[in-house]
């Protein structure tokens, strides 16, 4: 079977499930159901030895703060959901709205809106049209490095969206199975260096094996992005090349499922020996313990994009983690009460070669990039996926191979700690801290592996003051070959509140 296979067949569970998701839960306690929103406003300022943004201060921060520097920025967040049901005490049918806001200024004068979107819920599943923020992938998403296709990393991409907001036990099963997934379809910015018109294909569809309170619990499942359907701005010099990309209906369902050709009159060589699009994702495993004192998280990300995946010669690759947490807190001066240990590998890519049918030499997987979308996995020059594997623009090494590709480092190898917990009982803290040897990309390797160690260490507190303001600073660092010596700051005050 090829890699779009097993796909084609989670997406057929994924349109059974949520059918039966819908029917009468077995649960005799009636269910309330519940919305956690996010209403703030924010004022930070930030700075820098050399005018760039220290990478942990700008990465995974849903393409909010600015790469250079200094800064200034204002945010404002607002969200609701309003009951819509007859049984107002269930809240079972519930519309809600967003918007948050940024505006930066003094270094970039820009506005920009991370979030913004009417929703409609029913119990735990939503219909929402429009930008929000998404975690996505079986890892950490608070201390960790970022997921490997979706890591936060970037400004959401505009979108419609159907899923679920949690894991919805399966009828039948007494809560022992449980799933959670979505089906989305959205649209790149047009301001790309090579396409315009992009569209964006995004799904996802993950199991759970074990109750919510089950002391061992098991996950698997997969995520999966496609980019189609646009528009070339200049001739890239493909067999048959032309500016549209193929497009339509039945193009789109090539898309989704990930069969090799298409149809239409807009097929050219290049497409009818490929998927339709580029596509990307990952196939995660995870195992999670819980006690009275802690819960232990083991997750794997495997990396799939060109076929390798499928022919197990690019197994080395993908994300491993480890996240362990404490669920008491004893009050003394000093408490780490969450870590966690990533390590991403890239390198291996299934290998150098590339021979299509060849599976032992079904390799060359350049990662986040495309022979076609040569702009390859970026929402406004930000990667998608992990912030290890930075656009060209980011770093100091430049290819002239790799002018009209995304990306010049995409064989990696990091490993990445993350820390949580509290000072003096009253200030929260955080830091992040990550090593990675960087071999640039297998058409034009970097020489020497750059090193880069790349950390930030954050405190917030908050303060009795106008019912509760919370000021947080932090310091980062980035030394090494990869990126330029920085040492830079970032200080803010924010304020909470609730809405009514």
């Amino acid at each position: 079977m090829r890699e779009g296979t097993p796909m084609r067949f989670l997406l057929f569970i994924l349109t059974l499930v949520p059918i039966l998701g819908f029917s009468q839960s077995e649960t005799k306690e009636p269910v309330i159901y519940t919305d956690s929103t996010t209403n703030y406003v924010e004022f930070a300022g930030m700075g820098s030895t050399n005018g760039y943004t220290p990478f942990w201060i700008q990465s995974n921060q849903y393409g909010i703060v600015p790469k250079t520097g200094p800064n200034l920025s204002a945010r404002a967040g607002l969200e609701h959901y309003w009951t819509i049901s007859e049984n107002k005490t269930r809240n079972e049918w519930r519309v809600g709205a967003g918007v948050e806001a940024v505006g930066n200024f003094v270094q970039t004068n820009k506005f920009i809106l991370p979030q913004a979107h009417v929703t409609l819920r029913y119990k735990n599943w939503e219909l929402y049209v429009g930008r929000k923020k998404q975690a996505l992938g079986l890892a950490d998403s608070t201390i960790g490095s970022g997921s490997y296709a979706w890591s936060g990393n970037a400004l959401p991409i505009p979108k419609i969206y159907l899923g679920t907001t949690r894991f919805v036990p399966i009828p039948f099963t007494k809560g022992w199975l449980s799933f959670q997934a979505f089906y989305s379809d959205g649209l790149f910015e047009n301001s790309r260096p090579i396409t315009e018109n992009l569209k964006f294909h995004q799904k996802a569809f993950y199991m759970r094996i074990g109750k919510a309170n089950s002391m061992l619990k098991l996950y698997g499942g997969f995520n999966h992005q496609v980019q189609w359907g646009g528009r070339l701005k200049k001739n890239l010099g493909l067999t048959g090349d032309r500016l549209q990309m193929p497009t339509g209906f039945k193009n789109y369902v090539n898309a989704v499922i990930g069969s090799i050709g298409g149809s239409g009159d807009d097929i050219t060589y290049f497409d009818s020996t490929s998927r339709i699009g580029n596509h990307l994702g990952s196939i995660d495993l995870a195992m999670e313990v819980e006690t009275y004192e802690t819960s232990i998280f083991l997750y794997r990300q495997f990396i799939y994009e060109d076929g390798s995946l499928f022919y197990l010669t690019g197994l080395k690759d993908g994300l491993y983690g480890a996240r362990i947490k404490r669920k008491n807190s004893y009050g003394a001066n000093f408490e780490i009460n969450a870590a966690v240990l990533e390590f991403l590998y890239t390198k291996d890519q299934g290998g150098d070669n590339f021979v299509l049918g060849d599976g032992k030499k079904r390799g060359h997987d350049n990662y986040f990039n495309n022979q076609q979308v040569r702009d390859g996995w970026g929402y406004y020059d930000r990667t998608i996926g992990t912030p290890f594997i930075p656009p060209t623009s980011q770093t100091k090494w430049k290819w002239p191979n790799y002018a009209d590709n995304f990306t010049s480092n995409n064989r990696v190898m990091m490993l990445h700690l993350g820390l949580e917990g509290t000072l003096f009982r009253r200030i929260q803290w955080m830091g992040k801290f990550s090593f990675s040897e960087n071999s640039g990309a297998y058409l034009e390797p970097f020489l020497g592996s750059p090193r880069q160690f790349s950390g930030m260490l954050m405190m917030q507190s908050k303060l009795d003051v106008l019912g509760g303001l919370t000021v947080k600073g932090a310091y980062a660092a980035d030394i090494g070959d990869l990126y330029r010596k920085t040492y830079g700051f970032m200080l803010g005050v924010r304020k909470d509140f609730s809405f009514y």
